[in-house]
C-alpha cells in the first residue's frame, strides 16, 4: 500500500530491495551501496535519513519523509496513555538523524550500535521503506530460519496474482 509523502500530500511508493555486503571501518562507517541508494529518490523521500533502534533490536535507516510519517502517525490505535507516552519516549531517544558523507557513508551511532549488536561485517537489507542493518551471520541464519515460510508465502501471493488477472479476463 502507498504511503502519504507529507510534503506534498500525494502518495509515494518506495520499494527498497535487496541485501548488500559491506563492512564497518575504524571509524564506525559504512558505505550504503549505489544500488541501494539509488532506489531512494530525494526530491520525494528526503536526502537525509533516521537511523532508528526498531522490531526485535534491528538497526534500521529510514529515509527522513518516511520516518516523520511513522512518528507523527504516534502510538498504535488503542495503545493505553502510559504506552503511548512510552511509544514516544522510545521513538525519539533511540532515533538519529544522520546524513551520507560524499561518498555514500553512514556514521553509525555507537550506542545504536552496540544496543543492536552490530559488529564489523553487516548485510544491509532493503526492506520495502527502509534499510536494515544485520550482522551477516544472523542475516544467513535469519534465511534459513525463514525460507520455507518465505517460499510457501511467496506461492501463494502469486496464486492470488494470477487468479484475479483470471478473473478479469
Amino acid at each position: 500500500m502507498p504511503t502519504l509523502d507529507i510534503s506534498s500530500g500525494t502518495s509515494v511508493m518506495l520499494l527498497l530491495t535487496g541485501e548488500y555486503q559491506h563492512v564497518v571501518d575504524g571509524k564506525s562507517r559504512v558505505l550504503i551501496s549505489t544500488k541501494l541508494r539509488s532506489q531512494i529518490d530525494c526530491d520525494k523521500h528526503g536526502s537525509n535519513f533516521y537511523l532508528v533502534l526498531g522490531a526485535n533490536g534491528i538497526l534500521c535507516l529510514y529515509p527522513e519523509r518516511y520516518f516523520e510519517q511513522i512518528i507523527l502517525a504516534g502510538a498504535p490505535a488503542g495503545s493505553a496513555p502510559d504506552e503511548a507516552v512510552a511509544f514516544e519516549r522510545m521513538s525519539f531517544a533511540l532515533a538519529s538523524k544522520v546524513e551520507l558523507d560524499s561518498q555514500g557513508r553512514l556514521l553509525l551511532n555507537e550506542r545504536l550500535r552496540k544496543r543492536a549488536g552490530l559488529k564489523d561485517r553487516i548485510m544491509l537489507v532493503g526492506v520495502r521503506d527502509h534499510i536494515e542493518l544485520w550482522n551477516n551471520e544472523n542475516w544467513e541464519q535469519y534465511l534459513a530460519d525463514h525460507m520455507d515460510q518465505y517460499q510457501g508465502q511467496m506461492s501463494q501471493a502469486r496464486q492470488t496474482v494470477l487468479q484475479r488477472q483470471n478473473e478479469e479476463i
